[in-house]
């Protein structure tokens, strides 16, 4: 497959991009400012692209087999300001019905998962609110992509509450809305699983048209 990853230098899309390579896929990165930042692998180009304008979206996605939003809710380090997930679904899916491209696979938060049947994590007492805001635009990004996508083949696919550095084991367990926690109590995927797990989807499709959720 070719697949174009947005968001391809920061800490999920640089795992995504190793192992969409280590599969054998093409990928082409986009970021914001391709001059300031190097590329995660010699054999990916990166290209300037907006994942908030739809437009630049369409010119990056066109010809591509399958796309992969990965985009920070946060400001990065060299002082561009954090884009809006709500801003960048509605433009990825505007950006895709433009260009042709019906298959994407949207990384987002594990803020919207439940910890009981319709109590999502991110309405729960303690929710820092450090995290509040990028956490409401993750829950508004899920809404656009379940009420505006018609036509396209999405997925939401949301981390553990924790997601860090780690190693690759190429094993996790999956989940529809219900937080997974191990038998310690914790709730973590590595950046490493949790690229295996979005290349599994991409390669075999399983949740078309839905959320789903990964953890040890």
């Amino acid at each position: 497959m070719k697949i174009v990853v947005f968001g391809a230098t920061g800490n999920v899309g640089r795992r995504v991009v190793a192992e969409a390579l280590g599969r054998g896929h093409d990928v082409v990165g986009v970021v914001r400012d391709p001059g300031a930042v190097p590329s995660p692998d010699p054999r990916v180009v990166l290209v300037r692209g907006d994942a908030t304008d739809a437009a630049s979206i369409a010119s990056a996605a066109r010809g591509a087999d399958a796309v992969v939003s990965a985009i920070s809710p946060r400001p990065n380090a060299r002082g561009l300001p954090a884009p809006s997930l709500v801003a960048n679904a509605r433009a990825m899916i505007a950006g895709l019905r433009d260009a042709g491209v019906k298959r994407v696979l949207y990384v987002g938060g594990a803020s919207t998962l439940e910890v009981a049947p319709g109590k999502q994590l991110l309405d729960q007492p303690g929710f820092p609110e450090a995290y509040k805001a990028e956490a409401l635009e993750g829950r508004g990004a899920l809404g656009v992509w379940r009420g505006e996508a018609e036509g396209l083949d999405w997925t939401f696919l949301s981390p553990a509450i924790e997601i860090g550095p780690g190693e690759r084991t190429g094993h996790y367990r999956t989940t529809d809305e219900q937080l997974l926690f191990d038998a310690e109590g914790k709730s973590f995927i590595s950046f490493e699983d949790y690229a295996v797990a979005v290349l599994d989807e991409l390669e075999r499709p399983q949740h078309v048209g839905q959320r789903f959720g990964v953890a040890y």
